[in-house]
């Protein structure tokens, strides 16, 4: 209930706070004529349009991708059984971003086939993980994380490749950008497209939360409570790595919230997922949008939200490496 006031909170001072201030009074009112349709403030048209189609489906975005991002993290390192593993162990955001940079290099001018052309890439990521552990054929969870590395080499050398031939003055910028993470061109379509899909995946992981907990300790275990290891796993993976790749292709990388939050998260809430999924889906939710206000407004040129949660992501992670040493975390 804290978590949830402080996310209220924050979400109000982030869509007031920018190169356009926005007081509380305005707030209000600017709700009020949406609503009513009412044309009297003429003085407030350009803040409606900042308020309404920036501000607001940015803040909530914002919301969306950390939360996601957030609670993928827990649900690889619960199923990985590894606490440094992040959602892009598989090689899903380096597919996404991968083909988001094919897509800026490509001749053609659409924000949204370059979302498709990303999103599918992260997928195919996934994909070549899962069939090269096949192929190795040893029943072992390792051995697709070590496939996930593989994938995840391999398309960060197409990367460097594509960054290499393209051209350095409008082509190369674009793809620099999009690997620092950005929520500057969101749009209600994208955030529309994008709700569904990360609250759906994160009540499949709250009803799931007890078999989290069953997965956690290993599948010998799972299976002699009953479980089917392969098939529970298989699901989470599919939509966790769904939700990573979604919010990839729409914002591009965005580090250290998948790793670090689901740590704070279990810091407060203990182990059990069923209680530290909601906590950890708050805590991302927060962080990232905290951390896009600062991108914002800290200057007067906007920054990249990735330089600011890598900025902040670090020191917190190894505060917490310091605050848990000796307790069996790492």
């Amino acid at each position: 209930m804290i978590l949830s006031l402080v996310l209220l909170i924050l979400f109000l001072a982030s869509i007031s706070m920018g190169r356009v201030f926005i007081r509380g009074g305005d707030l209000l009112t600017l709700v009020i004529n949406f609503f009513s349709n009412n044309e009297t403030a003429k003085d407030l048209l350009s803040r409606e349009l900042v308020f309404w189609w920036i501000r607001v489906p940015r803040c909530c975005m914002a919301i969306l991708v950390g939360s996601g991002l957030a609670v993928s993290g827990a649900v690889y390192q619960a199923l990985f059984r590894n606490p440094l593993v992040s959602p892009d162990i598989l090689g899903v955001s380096a597919g996404c971003t991968f083909g988001a940079a094919l897509g800026l290099v490509l001749p053609f001018d659409s924000f949204y086939l370059i979302h498709v052309i990303s999103f599918g890439f992260g997928l195919a990521a996934v994909s070549m993980s899962v069939a090269l552990a096949r192929v190795i054929a040893i029943k072992s969870v390792m051995i697709l994380v070590l496939a996930g590395m593989v994938i995840l080499s391999f398309f960060n050398a197409l990367l460097m490749i594509l960054k290499y031939f393209s051209d350095p003055y409008e082509q190369l910028p674009s793809i620099i950008f999009w690997v620092m993470g950005s929520l500057s061109r969101v749009t209600w379509e994208n955030v529309l497209i994008m709700a569904p899909f990360t609250l759906l995946g994160i009540l499949l992981f709250v009803a799931l939360g007890f078999r989290l907990n069953i997965l956690s300790l290993g599948d010998i275990q799972a299976r002699s409570l009953g479980m089917t290891p392969s098939f529970f796993r298989r699901l989470l993976i599919i939509t966790s790595s769904f939700m990573v790749a979604i919010s990839v292709a729409t914002c591009g990388q965005i580090a250290w919230i998948g790793l670090i939050i689901p740590h704070m998260a279990r810091a407060i809430a203990g182990p059990e997922h069923e209680r530290m999924i909601p906590m950890t889906a708050l805590l991302g939710a927060i962080f990232l949008l905290a951390a896009d206000t600062l991108a914002r407004t800290i200057s007067s040129a906007e920054i990249p939200v990735g330089i600011i949660t890598a900025l902040t992501g670090a020191p917190i992670f190894g505060y917490l490496m310091v605050k848990n040493r000796g307790t069996g975390w790492l």
